[in-house]
């Protein structure tokens, strides 16, 4: 007999009774999001749900249409992402107000009824179908490493090598990109979640797989490309004598970025973003820059803020608690941001 307790825990599973109100679309929105999560690592209770899906009149017979046009896609285009088109390419109109069953409910019962990741690719995110399965997890992990915010990197990365080399201005440009990489990877995020930044951003948070996995997915993606570009190109820049390391903004980016996502959890992502970068840029960029503009006395006030184990240790120190605080609010992501 399985167990239904009055809230999740470790020996929680989903009754029968709960199954059908989520079909029916009649659960409390609690309820419905803790059977969804609770799902994603429990077969046997997604068997159950997936059963009370299909048991649905309305909602058995699309699942049975869209069953059908993947499995006939399958076998006549086994190279593309057959899912995804499929999916794409049905309609489903119920004609009633089913709600949570029908959106969410038909997820779950073809993710585990047929084991087709549908909604995944060209469907729901314009990836060509005919990547491998893992371009399209990158490019659905990031929308902003195919925005603006990619050339801009580019543009900062490339822009100050060729400030160095080409202007001849040399170890004075090292400053301005130390001082510049920490905020480079929160534009990055703002951009890549949210309400103003996902066109599918209500779609993606009422799966089980939205809430706080998504926007680490695609900080740690807009990460993946700052953090080897920026670093390489203050590699490459002339050392200033006595000046922070070319990975010295790697700690503090850290911290800003989980700063920003903390911060966003209460706010919304890109007023978080935003927060965060213009207290760098009132209390470290301001500063360091009113000891001069460039060069040597730039490095100088920069200095403060990158170089030092002790200082190293404190940005270490806040990334911790930032992730902690981020931690904490975990579930604020399960819900909708606040326009």
């Amino acid at each position: 007999m399985r167990r239904q307790d009055s809230g999740p825990g470790p020996d929680w599973h989903v009754g029968g009774e709960l199954a059908a109100r989520y079909a029916a679309g009649t659960a409390a929105e609690s309820d419905a999001w803790s059977l969804e999560k609770h799902v994603e690592t429990c077969g046997d209770c997604a068997a159950v749900v997936s059963s009370a899906v299909r048991a649905v009149a309305e909602t058995g017979a699309a699942l049975a249409g869209i069953r059908a046009a993947v499995l006939e896609r399958a076998v006549g285009e086994p190279r593309e992402g057959v899912g995804s088109r499929a999916y794409a390419d049905t309609t489903i109109s119920t004609g009633t107000g089913t709600g949570t069953g029908i959106s969410t409910g038909i997820g779950t019962a073809i993710s585990t009824g047929t084991n087709t990741a549908i909604g995944t690719g060209a469907g729901t995110t314009g990836v060509p179908p005919r990547l491998s399965r893992a371009a399209r997890v990158v490019w659905a992990a990031g929308p902003a490493l195919r925005g603006a915010w990619l050339a801009a990197l580019g543009v900062v990365a490339l822009g100050a090598v060729a400030l160095s080399y080409g202007a001849g201005l040399g170890a004075s440009v090292r400053p301005l990109l130390l001082v510049t990489a920490p905020v480079l990877p929160l534009a990055g995020v703002a951009l890549s979640y949210g309400r103003h930044a996902d066109p599918l951003y209500e779609i993606a948070t009422a799966t089980p797989s939205g809430g706080l996995r998504l926007p680490l997915t695609r900080a740690a993606a807009v990460l993946a490309v700052s953090i080897p570009a920026l670093t390489l190109a203050g590699a490459v820049l002339p050392v200033a004598a006595g000046g922070p390391g070319a990975a010295a903004w790697l700690l503090p980016g850290l911290a800003l970025t989980l700063a920003a996502l903390a911060l966003g959890s209460f706010v919304g992502s890109r007023r978080g973003a935003a927060a965060v970068g213009g207290a760098w840029l009132a209390f470290v960029v301001a500063p360091a820059a009113a000891t001069g503009p460039a060069g040597a006395a730039l490095m100088a006030g920069a200095s403060p803020y990158f170089a030092g184990s002790s200082v190293q240790g404190g940005w270490a120190a806040g990334a911790v608690a930032c992730a902690l605080l981020l931690a904490a609010r975990r579930r604020s992501f399960d819900h909708l941001e606040t326009p």
